[in-house]
């Protein structure tokens, strides 16, 4: 069983349109709405993969809440919903058809209480007893307390669970001082959170820190997984041979699926990991929602390109 915790989860919207035109009126046709929040949209990838998978998070009972739990429900994916005040957030992405450029609305959603939070982290480690990995994904509901997500860390691994936490900021930090197995940010995340411009460097300081390994994503130029234990990090990198036209919202969610599969399956090999991790992830650009995968993944994993070291600074594209 992979346990899949979304703090702060989200109703996620979605309008195509041929072009985004700022200041400019347009016509879409109907949007599109699902449960959704990183940690669900690796769930559903994981659930498609035919992995058992159950999603936790905090969830208002009536409105978006109940739309969110139906959506679950009816994709089949098994779910422990934490009830919680107040209204759920949601996410707005707006999809180019032309390019496959998405501009992203996000809402940061509101603070959950201290009784609602030690609800969400009882429901996440009562689940733990049937896990083989954890993983801890999105961002977390403003007000959040340090510690949680290292508390969550620190009770997986004291019971030999792996444990992936895809979060930013303060909490990344916290998660590989916590002895964490993978933390994945994307190029963002992780400049923000180790203050280093040179990937190299912030992936050794996460490293460093605590965690077994770091995943990070660098968009189009693919993404580098790295394990400490020497005196330089082992590092892969892969990447796909071409440039996908679609929509990227998402593919961090399925390279993160593939990592939380791999896991649990005991691989250890980087180039494994990352060779399908990138495949994945390409698989959700060519799909037209988040938490989704082309069936053609497959052969995407075997065209990947696999190469030894962290990527320089100057092959970086912005995520």
């Amino acid at each position: 069983m992979i346990v899949v915790v979304t703090p702060n989860p989200a109703l996620d919207l979605t309008w195509s349109l041929p072009a985004l035109e700022r200041g400019e009126s347009h016509r879409v046709g109907a949007g599109h709405s699902r449960a959704g929040g990183k940690g669900v949209n690796v769930a559903r990838v994981l659930h498609a993969l035919g992995r058992p998978v159950i999603a936790v998070a905090p969830c208002p009972v009536s409105g978006d809440g109940a739309v969110f739990a139906d959506d679950l429900r009816a994709a089949g994916i098994p779910a422990d919903l934490v009830p919680r005040a107040g209204s759920l957030r949601r996410s707005v992405a707006i999809v180019e058809d032309g390019t496959g450029t998405a501009t992203l609305l996000n809402e940061r959603g509101s603070a959950l209480s201290r009784a609602e939070l030690a609800a969400l982290v009882r429901a996440a480690t009562a689940r733990l007893s049937d896990a083989r990995v954890l993983v801890v994904s999105g961002s977390l509901p403003p007000g959040t307390p340090d510690g949680v997500v290292g508390g969550l860390v620190r009770e997986a691994r004291r019971r030999g669970i792996a444990v992936i936490a895809d979060v930013a900021g303060p909490a990344l930090r916290e998660a590989a001082r916590a002895g964490a197995d993978l933390v994945k940010p994307n190029a963002v995340e992780l400049v923000e959170a180790t203050g280093a411009a040179d990937p190299a460097e912030g992936i050794r300081r996460l490293l460093a820190d605590g965690a077994r390994m770091v995943a990070a994503s660098f968009g189009a130029d693919g993404l580098c997984i790295a394990r400490g234990g020497g005196a330089e990090p082992e590092a892969v990198r892969a990447r796909m041979p071409r440039p996908l036209l679609g929509n990227a919202t998402g593919a961090g969610d399925a390279a993160v699926a593939s990592l939380a599969r791999d896991l649990a399956d005991g691989v250890g090999d980087l180039a494994i990991l990352a060779r399908r991790a990138a495949g994945l992830s390409a698989a959700a650009v060519l799909a037209p929602y988040a938490g989704e995968v082309s069936p053609t993944h497959p052969a995407l994993v075997s065209e990947a390109i696999v190469a030894p070291g962290i990527p320089r600074l100057r092959e970086r594209t912005p995520v």
